[in-house]
Formats: C-alpha cells, sequence, structure tokens
C-alpha cells in the first residue's frame, strides 16, 4: 500500500534538466501575456535592449489585434509565450535561430528579420564609433589638461 502511495505523491510532470526546453505553460490570453512580456522586458533587458524590444512587442500586438483566425492567434501567443520564458532563463543571449522555425517564415517575416539584423549592426557601429569617439575626446581634454599645467 505504501508504494502506491509514493506513486500517487509523485510528479507529474518530469523534472527540468537544465539545456531541456522548459515545458509549456497554459496559454496566456493576450493581455497577460503582453503585461508579462513588458515586465519581463523591465527586468531582463539593458535600457537600450528594453527601448527597442518593447517597441518591437507593441507593435506586434497592435499589428494582430484583429486576426480571426483561430490558428494564428494560437501560434502567436505561443511564440511570443515561449520567447518570454526563454527570456526567463539566461540561456538566449547567444541561442541561434532554429532552422526549423526560420524555414516556416513566410517572405516577408524573413524580410523583417534581414531589418532588424541590419538595424542591430548598424546600432552596434554607431556605438563603437560613439565609444571612440568619446575616447579621443577624453585624451583631447587630458592633452589640454597637461599642456596647460605645464605652460603655467
Amino acid at each position: 500500500m505504501r508504494a502506491s502511495l509514493r506513486s500517487l505523491a509523485a510528479p507529474v510532470t518530469p523534472s527540468f534538466r537544465p539545456g531541456q526546453r522548459a515545458q509549456a505553460l497554459a496559454l496566456l490570453p493576450p493581455i497577460p501575456l503582453y503585461r508579462r512580456l513588458l515586465r519581463i522586458h523591465r527586468k531582463r533587458l539593458n535600457p537600450e535592449e528594453r527601448v527597442f524590444g518593447d517597441t518591437y512587442l507593441k507593435a506586434e500586438f497592435r499589428r494582430h489585434k484583429d486576426i480571426e483566425n483561430p490558428l494564428h492567434i494560437v501560434g502567436f501567443l505561443t511564440e511570443w509565450q515561449q520567447y518570454g520564458q526563454q527570456l526567463e532563463g539566461e540561456e538566449w543571449k547567444d541561442q541561434k535561430i532554429d532552422s526549423a522555425l526560420l524555414d516556416k517564415l513566410s517572405d516577408q517575416q524573413v524580410g523583417q528579420m534581414y531589418e532588424l539584423m541590419l538595424a542591430i549592426q548598424k546600432r552596434g557601429r554607431e556605438s563603437v564609433d560613439e565609444e571612440e569617439e568619446g575616447e579621443i575626446l577624453k585624451a583631447i581634454e587630458e592633452a589640454k589638461g597637461s599642456g596647460k599645467t605645464t605652460e603655467s
């Protein structure tokens, strides 16, 4: 009899192991999911990533608010919920897009991904330029400051 009690007390879901994809939670309705994602952005992303992420999130939810096809709605909410789960973990930063998912994207979606990649690369170059410019200005100020002290 004790063995049967143990089997009843066993967890229903298998334990989570590192590197294993988390089991999907029950699908959240759009508004609670939207709020949850904004909260995750606030907690997990740095300010620059957060501005970009919040803007993209808001635009996507706005674009899809009038969708009536249940399959599209479920797919949309499922992907955003998985995105939220990934952000809550730490492995997402070095993760690449799954080729199977990439094959499912429409031409328009692939174009959006390409534009996103270009925007990120451009912003990366601009921030490097700003850092270099800041270092140059700092060196000039230091040179001016050391020149003033030697002249006096």
